[in-house]
Order: structure tokens, then sequence, then C-alpha cells
């Protein structure tokens, strides 16, 4: 019996399996973490194609991206609750049945309603499974221990969000992209087997800690309608009665949950934490950061493929050596974070990957692969110096009693940017779509000697391959409003990446407060 074994129900695993155990837990636990995490990236290269299949515009097809991200914010709040409740084993082993039966919805999906609805139902899988891996280590793990393990299991997480878009490509590419949402099912199918025969049932027959589901009801409601009202926001119009009334609404349900969980004895999220300056600061800090990176691996795949032409399994590409970089980063920055001031290195890494994205700026159809992968990869290395410094300055200037809030609240608020950066980015990307579409447009008159040499020009192609006179100038017209529309897209995203630089660059402000006062 390992110390501190008993008092979880793991004893008699110890006692059948040795000291191997302790990685049979990892094992299992890594295996249904990469499987969700997969599924975060994996589908973003499908996008370009689920928008021809269904006839719809990037406003709605990011809510497939969205709606994953809340439903996991949300559902990660659940967990502790869950496991005292249910236990580990039936907690894990449901919420990859659940994930299982969401993949086969999405990949049978007649419309996308029903696929964004899948996309949240893997949301909430995701979001209940990803705690109970770090819990489970250091339950079976001594604390001398506990970095290794940990160590070997983030690396297979990080990774797995730089293969997913790969594979996704590739299916894609291959087979058509269904086959995105049946990559998952075989991993998930093995973790439930595992995670029967090495995760323990519930231990205490007693009744379960009460739960705060008032909270829970008004913080989804504030998610849903907020993220609601940004996505609406370019096609109802900013100001029209329908985005107001959601804004609103969304306001008043974060006024109700803040008040609320104040009331409260047991809270779903202990607002106490934000009492300490310094973990005010990092948590704003972890917003930023979560807004960033799922920000940014929507933006770049769409953006190869719907400017620059790119496959799925091309754009997939991309990605792969930002995600290696990620890996070997993210142990040395860990070690770095024992030795140097954790304020330094947060700041240093928001200021790289401020960087890689200002760079993006001038992106056009013309920018090379490989540029676009080593800036893409040049955010990679910011992100990983910046994320190991991040946790541990957060939860030490809190007391022990916050510490299990702490941890919770820095994983919630980091997945609360990742849904909301995602949906407001997409939101200014539409935007400036539209700014630089008049913009241009407005450029074309008959006074543009430039636009009248062109459509000379292009009449003249036309009419030399046979085509009517009469249809010449039209034609030239159409092929000149392609032109514009193109240009004016390109634009678009470059401002979208502009703006994710200057965010990261204004959080070097609060990265600057989480410094250790005398």
């Amino acid at each position: 019996m390992t110390p501190g074994s008993a008092d979880h129900g793991l004893a008699p695993y110890f006692e059948r399996h040795g000291p191997a155990y302790r990685w049979l837990v990892v094992t299992t636990t890594m295996m249904a973490t990469i499987t969700v995490v997969l599924s975060s990236t994996v589908v973003n290269v499908a996008f370009p194609d689920i928008m021809g299949v269904f006839g719809i515009g990037q406003d709605q097809v990011q809510w497939m991206s969205t709606g994953f991200l809340a439903a996991m914010t949300g559902s990660m709040l659940l967990n502790a609750w869950l496991n005292d409740a249910i236990g580990v084993r039936a907690t894990f082993v449901g919420s990859l049945a659940l994930f299982t039966l969401a993949s086969l919805a999405g990949g049978l999906a007649p419309d996308e309603n029903v696929l964004i609805l899948a996309r949240v139902a893997q949301g909430i899988s995701a979001g209940i499974l990803q705690p109970l891996a770090m819990i489970m280590i250091f339950r079976v793990f001594p604390p001398g221990e506990r970095g290794r393990a940990m160590g070997i299991y983030g690396i297979g997480v990080v990774l797995a969000p730089a293969v997913g878009p790969v594979l996704g490509g590739w299916l894609t590419d291959s087979y058509d992209w269904r086959w995105v949402f049946y990559m998952g099912l075989p991993s998930a199918v093995a973790g439930m087997l595992l995670g029967w025969a090495f995760l323990p049932p519930r231990v205490h027959s007693g009744k379960a800690a009460r739960f705060d589901f008032v909270g829970l009801v008004l913080l989804t409601l504030f998610l849903a309608f907020s993220l609601s009202t940004v996505a609406s926001g370019q096609r109802e119009g900013w100001d029209s009665n329908f985005v107001l009334g959601m804004a609103c609404s969304g306001a008043v349900f974060l006024l109700a949950f803040i008040g609320w969980e104040l009331r409260i004895r047991e809270p779903l999220v202990d607002l106490a934490v934000f009492r300490h300056l310094r973990y005010a600061a990092a948590a704003l800090v972890a917003l930023i950061f979560g807004a960033g990176i799922y920000g940014s691996s929507y933006l770049v795949p769409l953006f190869v493929q719907t400017v620059q032409g790119y496959t799925p399994t091309r754009a997939g590409e991309l990605l792969i050596p930002g995600g290696l970089v990620l890996g070997l980063v993210f142990p040395i920055a860990g070690r770095m974070a024992d030795r140097l001031p954790g304020y330094l290195l947060i700041a240093t890494g928001l200021f790289i990957f401020g960087l890689s994205n200002a760079l993006l700026y001038d992106v056009s159809v013309d920018t090379g692969f490989w540029r676009i992968a080593l800036l893409v990869t040049l955010g990679r290395i910011g992100l990983g110096v910046m994320m190991p410094a991040l946790n541990a300055g957060a939860l030490s200037v809190l007391p022990s009693e916050l510490l299990a809030q702490g941890t919770g609240t820095i994983n919630f608020v980091r997945q609360l940017g990742g849904a909301s950066g995602v949906s407001l980015l997409s939101a200014a990307v539409e935007i400036r779509l539209a700014f630089h579409a008049e913009a241009l447009a407005g450029t074309q008159t008959a006074g543009n000697g430039s636009t009248l040499e062109l459509l000379q020009r292009i009449g003249s192609l036309e009419g030399a391959l046979g085509v009517p006179a009469i249809q010449t100038l039209p034609g030239a017209m159409d092929y000149l409003a392609r032109v514009i529309a193109a240009q004016a897209q390109t634009l678009a995203f470059g401002d979208g990446f502009a703006l994710v630089g200057l965010v990261f660059w204004v959080g070097i402000l609060p990265a600057l407060w989480m410094r250790a006062r005398r």
C-alpha cells in the first residue's frame, strides 16, 4: 500500500499491479485526454469543406469551435462534484461514452445545427475529463515523482493539438470531412475499457456534497448569451434590438452569477481568490493566453485555405513545426520557472507571441509556406515559455485553503478566453472584411486609370478568346469584383493577426503586476 492510496480506494490496484499501476493510470488518462484535446483542433481544417456542404458562412461555422470551447469551459466545473457523487471510474467512462455518441452524431449530421450540438457535447466531455487526469496523477504518485509524470503526460497533451490538424486535413482530402469525427472513436472505446479496468469506483457510500447547480445554470446562460451576441452582431447589425437584447441579457446573467456566488456557502467559483491582486493579474493573463492560442489555431488554417487555396492536409502541415517546438520548449520552460522570476518569463512569452502575430499582418496570397510556419512556430515558443510560469505564479500567492479553487478557476478562465477569443476574432475579421470591401469598392471609379486599364485588358483577352463583345464588359466587371473581394479578405485576416498581437502586448501590463512586492 502506498501512502495516501487507501484514502481513494487505490490500495487493491497497487496490490494487484505493483508500482507499474502508476503508469497504467498515466496511460489510461492520457489516452482519453489526447482523444478529447485532439478534437478541439482536428475539425478546424475541415471548416471550408463544411461551409461549402451546408452553405453557411464564417460567422456560423465558428460556432463549431466556440460551442466546443464554451461547453468545455462550463463543464470543467462539474468534475469535482461528479467524482464525489458517482466516482472517478463512472465519471471517466461516462464522459468517454458521451464523446463517442457525440462523434457519431457529428459524422452523421444532416445539417449544421446537429453538427454544432455534437461539438457542444464533445466539449462537455472534454471539460469533465481534463481535470480528472491531473487529479489521478496526483493521487497515485508521491510528491517527488509528480513532476516527471506531469512532464510525460504534458508532452502528449501539448502535441495533440499540433497533430490534430494534420490528421484532420489528411482525412478530409483522402476521404471526407465526416471522417474527422470518426477518427477518435477507436481511442475513446479503448479508453473506456482501460478506465473500467484501472480506475477506482466511488469509495464512500455517503451523500454527495451539495453542488451549485444554480451557479452553473447562470454561468451557462451568461456564456450562451454573450457568445451569441458576438456571433450575431455582424449578421443582424450591432445596433439591432436582437443583438442589444442578447448583450443586456448576458450582462444580467453575469451580475446574477457574481451575486449568487458571493452569497452561498459552497460556490461553484470561489471569488475570494480574486482578492489576491497577483492572482487576479495572472487570471487576466490566462484569459489572454486562452484567446491567443485558440484564436490563432482557428485563424491560421482558415486563412491559408480560403485566401491561399491550401488543401486541408497542407494547412495541417503548417502547424506541425510549431507543435513539435512547443513540446520541446515546455519542459525547458518548466525548469526555467524554478530559477527565474515568473513575471519575467510571462512577459517574455507574451511579447514573443504578440510579435509573431504582428509579423503576420502583411500576409497575402503570395506569402510562402515556410514564412507562415516559422512565424507560427515563433508564437508557440512564446506560449511554451509563459505557460509553466503562469500556472506556478498564479497559485504561489494563494493560501493553502484556496489552492484547489485557484487551480480550477485559472483553468476555467483560460478556457473562457479560448471560447470568447475565437468568437471575437471571427467577428473582428467579418467587420474588417466589410470595411475593406467598401473602401476598395469606393476607389473603383471612372477616374481611376488603373481600374479602366484593367477592365480594357480583361475585355481584350475575353474578345481574343471568342467572347461576344456585349459580354466582355460584364465579364471584366465580375473579375474586378472577385479581385476586390480577395484583397478585402486578405486585409481582414491581416487585421485579425495584428489584433491578436496587440492584445498580447497589452497583456504584458498585468504580467508585470505579478511581480512580488517587498
